[in-house]
């Protein structure tokens, strides 16, 4: 049997976040919707923030009561903290994720507090989600670099890890926030976090800021990490981090996976059409560095011929 690699479409939130054009919860809907046809089972669908703060995000409590979701699918959302998990809870999650950033002025940025409260606030939102039964992620954010600090020590992403780890976090996944990894610099850290946390507990949040958002999974596939985040058609970016472009597009990280021999459960055909509903509703053509090739019929068993 092939081995599994698990994706998670952060598109609907990290996606959208940042557009410009607002899109309203009918095309969230038929957005979410498109992925689940094409067999993504993983889906973070909004994020309960200040819609003051990310105004892309005010249809959350609506968004999540009027999703229809697979019985063998999984929906997260964001919380900031333990008011935003209460909303969540109220809109019917089942899962959320916490974002805590590696330093101090990108939290200042991101949140308006420091590390330390930043950490606290994770802390006590996560231990509050694993008393209600929730399942949780917590991402370590700017694991790499930060757009204000420089480079992140590998040290600092590992004790936060751990930290998140220890509060109830069932998925730590690692954030290259502004997209300044290399693939040296995803084995420096994972060689830095694996012999102290299982491979089947950390995800990859991969930008595509220099174009190296494939490589840097590939790497961490072949040291064993088999949960990633990615977004249809590449959408994304941070609206609190400077040079943060698009996420690691899910057509190209599925194709690479099932070219490779990896078990995605994705239709990519079907993704093409996604990609077409994610395009109409930011009112843009978008699409990662496979999409032109998909769209003319391209298929995983013609790739090498």
């Amino acid at each position: 049997m092939a081995d599994s690699l698990h994706i998670t479409d952060v598109g609907p939130r990290d996606g959208l976040q940042s557009q410009r054009a607002m899109v309203d919860t009918v095309g969230k809907r038929a957005l979410i919707g498109a992925l689940f046809d094409a067999g993504l089972r993983q889906v973070e669908a909004t994020s309960f923030v200040s819609p003051q703060a990310v105004p892309q995000m005010a249809d959350a409590d609506e968004l999540m009561r009027s999703l229809a979701v697979p019985n063998d699918a999984r929906v997260s959302v964001l919380v900031p903290n333990r008011r935003g998990l209460e909303r969540a809870v109220e809109a019917g999650a089942r899962e959320i994720a916490v974002v805590l950033s590696a330093t101090e002025t990108m939290n200042q940025k991101n949140i308006r507090m420091g590390l330390d409260a930043a950490l606290r606030t994770c802390r006590e939102t996560l231990a509050e989600a694993s008393r209600a039964g929730l399942r949780t992620r917590a991402y370590v954010a700017v694991a790499f670099a930060c757009p204000f600090e420089g480079a992140t020590a590998p040290a600092k992403v590992l004790e936060l890890a751990q930290e998140m780890r220890a509060a109830g976090a069932g998925e730590i996944v690692i954030a290259d926030t502004i997209g300044a990894a290399a693939p040296t610099d995803v084995s420096r850290l994972l060689d830095a976090l694996l012999p102290h946390l299982p491979v089947e507990s950390i995800g990859m949040h991969l930008h595509d800021t220099r174009g190296m958002a494939l490589a840097d999974a590939w790497c961490a596939l072949a040291l064993g990490v088999r949960r990633f985040d990615a977004s249809i058609g590449g959408l994304g970016g941070c609206p609190f981090a400077p040079g943060a472009a698009g996420n690691l597009a899910t057509e190209d990280l599925a194709l690479m996976a099932q070219q490779c021999g990896f078990e995605t459960g994705i239709d990519l055909d079907a993704l093409c059409g996604a990609i077409d509903i994610a395009s109409r509703i930011v009112g843009y053509q978008v699409g990662g560095h496979s999409r032109a090739w998909l769209a003319r019929g391209g298929r995983v068993q013609d790739a090498l011929r």
